[in-house]
């Protein structure tokens, strides 16, 4: 039997990778003041349908439930977040800064970088209209990224302006209607001859190109620019009015991270989307927010060789000389694991080479030797990168281990 397609099974070492990723999506979401939400992985199809329209239900994995309700697990976080922050947004103090890591579904066609299912950090800032939290948000993106290890040479955060676009196609007197088709020839036209991008927009080709060559200005992306500089950040960043994203959603700056190389898939991407809640009918509140997933990013970290060797680290291991001693040492187990360290033992009767094989291969860094000594109150001490080795009392034993891991 093997997981259904776009899914995946992750054995230890696979868990260990994709929580020193998540780790360091709470280490700088923390740093930036985010405050960690979380919310059901099932929800009202209506909810997304408010959200996206019909269009995102095609890939939902959703069903009528035991209580004949329309319902959908969840394909992102935001509708979630709006519903949540609509029932309650009077009980806390604006800005709110939160995130999430919900883990997301969408049937669609499984790719390179695309999956069916996936982890996510979805980072939000609500109730500030200023362009200074769009820059906080890129910022706090992109350091994710540097904390991983990946540098200017390796990403950059592309830039654009849905607003600018909402008054180009208004001042060109194109209807609401035809503003998707001319978003999705602008988001093909990087990957597509300039002939079919001139087809798919007739009439307005020439100026929608003219602006794609750089012949427009955003002072509202000139402000994020000067933002992102003065935290050190200009390198990674560009403008780029080819970036569009959906239709229904964004309302101001938008943004998407990609690998300089042209690998793989958008990284991370988001924007400012001013008018979700009042949507969903709820008041409305001014909203910026990115999502980052694990998948591109995984492959991108270990294509750069930025991946750790991740070794399941014990702080001990208790090794028994003679299985007469296996009371004694499951005692010393008992008291160390309740201090707070990481121990183990061999649970049925093994050869002292083999475990000392074991702890090594678990990355131990002390063996603990329980041998005919323990009559006397004693235990060998050994430290396997040094090999050194000490005879420890048992009632110092734990004061001694928690010295040498502060040293």
């Amino acid at each position: 039997m093997q997981p259904l397609p776009g899914f995946r099974d992750f054995y230890p070492e696979d868990c260990a990778f994709r929580r020193w990723i998540i780790d360091s999506w709470r280490l700088w979401a923390h740093r930036y003041g985010f405050v960690e939400y979380d919310g059901p992985p099932l929800e009202p199809l209506e909810l997304y349908k408010k959200k996206s329209g019909d269009e995102l239900v095609g890939q939902l994995y959703h069903f009528v439930d035991k209580g004949d309700r329309e319902v959908a697990l969840r394909a992102e976080m935001t509708p979630t977040l709006a519903r949540m922050v609509s029932a309650r947004h009077r009980d806390f103090r604006k800005p709110l800064k939160w995130f999430s890591v919900p883990q997301v579904f969408r049937y669609e066609r499984s790719q390179k970088g695309r999956l069916r299912e996936h982890f996510q950090l979805n980072c939000d800032l609500i109730g500030e209209q200023g362009l200074d939290a769009d820059i906080e948000l890129i910022s706090l993106c992109l350091d994710i990224l540097r904390g991983l290890g990946l540098q200017a040479d390796d990403i950059v955060v592309r830039l654009s302006d849905r607003q600018f676009w909402v008054d180009f196609l208004r001042a060109q007197s194109v209807p609401e209607d035809q503003w998707y088709m001319v978003f999705q020839a602008i988001d093909k036209s990087e990957r597509e001859p300039e002939e079919k991008t001139r087809e798919r927009l007739g009439a307005l080709a020439d100026p929608v190109l003219q602006v794609l060559r750089g012949g427009a200005t955003s002072e509202r992306l000139d402000y994020v620019m000067k933002g992102l500089a003065a935290r050190g950040l200009a390198e990674f960043a560009q403008v780029d009015f080819r970036i569009v994203r959906g239709l229904a959603y964004y309302t101001g700056v938008v943004f998407e991270v990609f690998d300089r190389k042209g690998e793989f898939r958008a990284i991370a991407g988001g924007g400012r989307y001013d008018d979700l809640l009042e949507k969903l009918g709820q008041e409305s509140l001014p909203a910026v927010g990115f999502g980052m997933g694990d998948v591109v990013l995984g492959e991108l970290l270990k294509a750069r060789g930025l991946a750790p060797k991740i070794k399941d680290h014990l702080q001990a291991f208790v090794v028994l000389a003679e299985e007469a001693h296996r009371l004694a040492a499951s005692g010393i187990v008992q008291q160390l694991r309740q201090a707070g360290l990481s121990v183990d033992y061999p649970l049925a009767e093994t050869k002292m080479k083999k475990q000392f094989e074991s702890a090594e291969h678990r990355g131990a860094r002390f063996i603990v030797i329980v041998d005919s000594k323990f009559a006397e109150g004693l235990v060998h001490l050994k430290e396997l990168s040094t090999r050194e080795q000490i005879e420890v009392p048992v009632t110092e034993l734990l004061s001694t281990l928690q010295a040498k891991f502060k040293g």
